[in-house]
Parts: C-alpha cells; sequence; structure tokens
C-alpha cells in the first residue's frame, strides 16, 4: 500500500487537476469505482493480518510494535472514511480548485501513515531475521 499511496499521492492525484471540466466528473466516477476494486482487498488483507500479530504477536517480537501499526492503520481508515471519501464525493458533484486542493492535501496523512508502517514492519522483518541468524 506504500508504494501505491506515494504514486497517487505525487502523480494519480495531482493530475486530476489537469483532466479538465468536460470529462471530469465522468473520470471522477471512474476512479472512484475502478481505484476501490483495486486498493479494498489489500486494505482488508492488511487489516486482517495487523490484527492477527495484535492478538496473537509473532516471535520475539514486541507487542508494542504491533500495536503501533494498527494504531497507524487506525489513523489511515480514518483519513480514508473521514476525509478522502467525502472529498471523492465532493469532486464527483462538481470539480473545484477547492476540492481538489483539500483531496491532495489530507491524503498527506494516509502517506504518511503507510509510509511510517511500512518503516515499522520493515523494523520487525529486520528483528526477525537478525533473530533467525542467529539461532541457525
Amino acid at each position: 500500500m506504500t508504494g501505491l499511496i506515494w504514486f497517487v499521492q505525487v502523480v494519480h492525484y495531482p493530475l486530476h487537476g489537469e483532466v479538465g471540466d468536460a470529462t471530469f466528473l465522468r473520470y471522477q466516477e471512474l476512479h472512484v469505482q475502478w481505484t476501490g476494486l483495486v486498493v479494498m482487498p489489500p486494505m482488508l488483507l492488511e487489516l486482517g493480518t495487523t490484527l492477527y500479530f495484535v492478538l496473537n504477536g509473532y516471535q520475539n517480537t514486541p507487542s508494542w510494535i504491533w500495536w503501533t501499526g494498527l494504531v497507524l492503520l487506525a489513523i489511515v481508515w480514518a483519513s480514508t472514511g473521514l476525509l478522502q471519501v467525502p472529498a471523492h464525493n465532493a469532486l464527483m458533484a462538481q470539480f473545484t480548485e477547492a476540492n481538489h486542493h483539500k483531496l491532495v492535501m489530507t491524503n498527506w496523512i494516509r502517506t504518511v501513515g503507510w509510509s511510517a508502517r511500512s518503516g515499522l514492519l520493515l523494523w520487525m522483518l529486520w528483528m526477525v531475521l537478525a533473530d533467525w541468524t542467529r539461532s541457525t
């Protein structure tokens, strides 16, 4: 999700402003429809695996790491539901610079949240691999 959100933040959302008035509403409608099909399965998988590890842990990783990951994921989901979905809905009603700007700027919350989760997960992977190499 981190790679996808950086692409969306740096390329895709800024290009929304270049579509043009004549075709923007149809573009936005299709964007919401197709993007949902692509992002919802991995988001649900990420949520499920996060909850699994919060409840069960993994080897020698401290539980605070999993709880921190859950908090970051909650921030991402809250931002999606409370900020980005309403911004997309406003854009589906009418393109305005203000609505577009709000979408691009508030999406930084998800970009930072998923990036922080990736850093956390890479650190956990390093800890697990270091533990594994010591035990072999």
